[in-house]
């Protein structure tokens, strides 16, 4: 191995520092500077015969300020970007800005400023935070989500969905604030039910929302999560629950009147224990079942349920309430007219809004028919006889038995397996016409519709003439008006801007209006990986060359809050757009990363609660000794994940200035594996910073020999090698192997920080500064750690003589050979008890060992000119005499 002599627009000799301690700022900052002058991480031109590799992180919020969890997720991402440089592969490593969204409309509130001056603002200091920690991102490629630039290629997908059916308006349950008069995202709603600005009781009303069709891709979301083996077990298996698959038979009830009340039931073997029927509160048809004698108690009940959560609604061990619609319907299969309730804890987002209820074998309606007196029928007994009747139950059964009381079904055995009642009653009810086999899925299509202003407006114009009319592809961007006065109440301010609002149909040309709702802010992160591969282009979205030949990306790390939704939301676009012909592949994700979160020491006191049992660290005077300074009674101490209500947060400024970016990136990766939790500790962040400083040391040691150039370019020959540069040669051999390794083989990163600990300590204690098998010790030390500490790295590589970037070398290979030892050391015991040791050759025999060790001075002493009882031989590894 040896030194590049690749030159560059600059000598080492003007970045060599005046200063021959490690001054990490100084160096931090010059580094930086040259990269970005010489456009090191600039992505290369996709090429014929080169390996690519996609590196991304999850972009975050530009908040104005990174915290420590930022730091983790993208020194993470790094490493494996400069790894991959290192071993050949063309490496996109882009960032941009999840840029839209509530948290910029409450800062303008607040602070009386536009939305976007505001975000951009954030955005340019949060940049200025990411350079400084030498994160090596192609900044050509940046987007931000709420430039019109970005957010014209996000309305125009959502005309591509519109095009193919798959959005679409229509009447939902929305959280209403009745204080402001505006319709609230779920985010905006406490776990109290209040609204996050007004704090009045949030309700529930029925507006028009627009809709994305997830669930025409359900069945492809959950088969295609097994082409994802790179993924974590427990992120397929929430998705799966998510999406939530279940089969079973969809059964049309009649009122009486003769109105259809379609209903779904994996179980519809119980259909002739059917004994009542629950609506949710907001179904259509409650106004025209409900008689004149219960209006009074429906509207009532229906206020009720409208100002509770759907968290507190569907909650288990809540308390049943309901109101008979005064109502019937009649079971299909037995002709028997049961009464029609509504209850809150049936919602209408989920399946059809209607249940049929069988209180003998669900203990929800168990406990609901035992409140208001319904009747229960038994059709399903256990094995063991020991229930005949209804009278019998003291909760509902939901076990396995035989099916009586039903019909056709009677004596089958209840269950879902083959021949067992369900699929008996499915066929029964097909060749009855009475119902069909389906397959529901716990996933709804996607409300994207928010009534605030901070977001991508929706394409499309509301004509009196034409209906829904999309904004021709011509006129895209629909620019966000930026002069807007935010005052928190009224809605959108978007629909009282009427020379915005009023247009011209495309169409027919006669007056028409804007739609005044804009988009989830998920729908702008399920694509903007994509985008990244071709983020320049002005004349498309991007181009298909590009992005099938940059995705899928090969390692996505962010946290484990975005297991679902965002993950689902950018597999559901993937599979949309590959649909429309605008790209190949059916997964955007191929290996999947959730680091754990970061924690800080913090104090708390257990006789408070809320927010105020939480005590920030600066008010805590005698760590030693915690006491809550306002009451002063003793604090309990533990590790929590950093946050500003807790106090417990550590500033990565704060480190930067101290230790430089190299510790801070050191330290996060060598606490704990990436996805485990990370616990904060001032010692071990200084005990990073010494190791640095001491890698420092012994390259300046190295490089004021005289002859060190030579030394560095002298060949090795391995078999004229001494037996103490045959073990340091082992010892540079085994960290390339074993860092190599923990790299490739799960992020093992803390454990290769390890291992170049362990080679800068063999370095130290091998004496043998004047060997060529140091040199390239060195050498390989500076090399493995580039990804790592990239600018030490840097900066100690050009004082080794390099002329071109650390980072543009290749990454070590080890020599097998060198892994082989000339001897190996013989551990001997004496009944098991450790009584010494000797080197013998490393190809010693089981026979050979033994006699070595029965010669032993060690076991000399202790078998007393003896001979052993038994002797146990472990090859190569230990001898125990047993006496």
């Amino acid at each position: 191995m040896q030194c590049s002599v690749e030159s560059e627009s600059f000598s080492p000799q003007e970045h060599r520092t005046v200063d021959a301690r490690y001054n990490p700022q100084a160096i931090e900052s010059k580094w930086q500077a040259h990269w970005r002058e010489t456009g090191l991480d600039r992505t290369p031109e996709l090429q014929e015969g080169i390996r690519k590799f996609y590196a991304l992180s999850m972009f975050p919020y530009p908040s104005g300020k990174l915290h420590m969890g930022h730091v983790r997720n993208y020194s993470i991402t790094d490493v494996i970007a400069r790894h991959k440089r290192m071993q050949g592969y063309a490496v996109l490593h882009p960032m941009g800005w999840d840029a839209f969204g509530l948290p910029a409309e409450n800062a303008a509130i607040d602070r009386g400023i536009p939305p976007a001056k505001w975000t951009y603002e954030n955005i340019a200091q949060m940049r200025d935070q990411l350079q400084r920690l030498g994160l090596s991102y192609d900044w050509e490629r940046e987007v931000a989500s709420c430039s019109p630039d970005y957010y014209k290629w996000t309305q125009w997908i959502f005309l591509q969905f519109l095009a193919a059916g798959l959005a679409y308006q229509k009447e939902a349950a929305v959280n209403w604030d009745p204080v402001d008069q505006t319709v609230l995202a779920n985010e905006q709603v406490d776990a109290d039910g209040r609204s996050w600005r007004s704090g009045a009781l949030v309700e529930k009303r029925m507006l028009k929302q627009w809709f994305l069709k997830i669930t025409d891709y359900a069945d492809q979301l959950l088969a295609d999560l097994e082409k994802l083996p790179g993924w974590p077990e427990r992120v397929r298996t929430m998705q799966e629950n998510w999406i939530g698959q279940s089969t079973g038979a969809k059964v049309i009830f009649r009122t009486e009147s003769g109105d259809e009340l379609p209903v779904f039931t994996t179980r519809p073997d119980t259909l002739w224990g059917a004994t009542f029927m629950v609506l949710s509160p907001e179904h259509p048809l409650v106004e025209s079942l409900t008689t004149p004698e219960q209006a009074e108690a429906v509207k009532a009940y229906q206020v009720q349920a409208a100002a509770q959560s759907e968290i507190d609604r569907t909650a288990e061990d809540r308390e049943k309430t309901g109101v008979w619609t005064g109502s019937y319907a009649i079971n299909p299969v037995n002709g028997d007219k049961i009464p029609i309730w509504i209850a809150d804890y049936v919602l209408m987002g989920y399946g059809t809004g209607a249940i049929m209820a069988v209180p003998a074998h669900d203990q929800r309606d168990f406990e609901f028919a035992r409140k208001f007196g319904i009747p229960i029928k038994l059709v399903v007994q256990p094995l063991d006889g020991s229930l005949t009747s209804a009278e019998d139950l003291t909760a509902a059964w939901p076990g396995e038995g035989v099916m009586i009381h039903s019909g056709p079904l009677d004596g089958i055995p209840a269950g879902k397996g083959p021949g067992q009642s369900v699929e008996k009653a499915i066929a029964w009810l097909e060749s009855q016409g009475l119902g069909e086999k389906q397959i529901n899925y716990r996933l709804r299509d996607w409300l994207i519709s928010r009534q605030r202003y901070w977001g991508c407006p929706i394409p499309v114009i509301h004509c009196p003439e034409c209906g829904i009319v999309p904004v021709p592809e011509a006129d895209l961007p629909v620019i966000l008006p930026e002069e807007v006065e935010l005052r928190g109440r009224g809605g959108s301010p978007l629909a009282q801007m009427e020379d915005w609002v009023k247009v011209s149909c495309p169409i027919c040309g006669v007056e028409a209006r804007r739609e005044t709702d804009t988009m989830d802010t998920f729908i702008c992160s399920s694509w903007y990986f994509l985008r990244f591969s071709d983020a320049r282009n002005d004349q498309a979205i991007f181009r298909k060359d590009q992005v099938n030949g940059w995705l899928p990306v090969d390692q996505y790390v962010g946290g484990i809050e975005h297991a679902i939704l965002h993950l689902l939301y950018s597999r559901f676009f993937t599979k949309v757009l590959r649909d429309r012909g605008l790209l190949d592949f059916d997964e955007p994700f191929l290996r999947l990363l959730t680091q754990g979160m970061v924690q800080g020491l913090t104090y708390f006191n257990p006789n408070k609660s809320g927010k105020d049992r939480w005590i920030p660290a600066a008010l805590v005077k005698d760590p030693d000794n915690p006491v809550d300074p306002e009451t002063g009674e003793k604090l309990e101490v533990i590790y929590a994940t950093m946050s500003k209500s807790k106090g417990n947060g550590v500033d990565p400024e704060d480190v930067l200035a101290n230790y430089g970016a190299d510790t801070a990136r050191m330290f996060i990766l060598f606490k704990a594996p990436p996805e485990k939790d990370l616990e904060w500790d001032d010692a071990d962040v200084e005990g990073q910073f010494r190791f640095l400083n001491r890698v420092w040391r012994q390259v300046h040691e190295f490089v004021e020999q005289p002859n060190f150039r030579d030394l560095l370019t002298a060949e090795i020959i391995p078999t004229a090698l001494s037996k103490p540069e045959k073990d340091l040669r082992r010892a540079v051999h085994t960290a390339i192997k074993e860092i190599s390794e923990d790299i490739e083989e799960g992020y093992q990163f803390n454990t290769a920080i390890s291992e170049l600990m362990k080679l800068s300590n063999a370095l130290n204690d091998a004496a043998l500064v004047d060997s060529p098998v140091y040199a390239d010790g060195i050498r390989t030390l500076i090399l493995l750690m580039a990804p790592f500490a990239p600018h030490i790295a840097e900066e100690l590589w050009h004082e080794l003589g390099g002329t071109n970037s650390v980072h543009k070398q290749t990454w070590p290979s080890y020599d097998p050979a060198a892994l082989i030892a000339d001897t190996v050391t013989i551990v001997i015991q004496v009944n098991g008890k450790l009584r010494g040791s000797f080197e013998a050759p490393s190809e010693v025999t089981q026979e050979e060992q033994e006699q070595l060790a029965l010669t032993s001075a060690a076991a000399q002493k202790y078998l007393e000119g003896s001979l052993p009882k038994k002797v146990i031989v472990v090859p190569k590894k230990l001898v125990n005499f047993v006496v």
